[in-house]
């Protein structure tokens, strides 16, 4: 794993260079990646099913200016 700090001007700059890296991958290597951010998604959303929630629904009222 490269662990180079790189400065960018730019976030166009940035994203470039992120296109770059991703398109150097071998497609094997692209799809476990994309897999593995799946895999975390429905980990996060488990987790959140499991939450506690509120149990009263909450009001906004708006006074009147007078």
């Amino acid at each position: 794993m490269d662990k180079t700090i790189t400065r960018f001007d730019s976030l166009k700059a940035m994203k470039s260079d992120e296109y770059r890296a991703w398109q150097r991958l071998p497609g094997r290597d692209r799809i476990r990646a994309v897999m593995d951010l799946n895999l975390d998604l429905y980990a996060m959303k488990r987790q959140a099913a499991d939450a506690p929630r509120l149990q009263r629904t909450v009001v906004s009222l708006q006074r009147r200016t007078g």
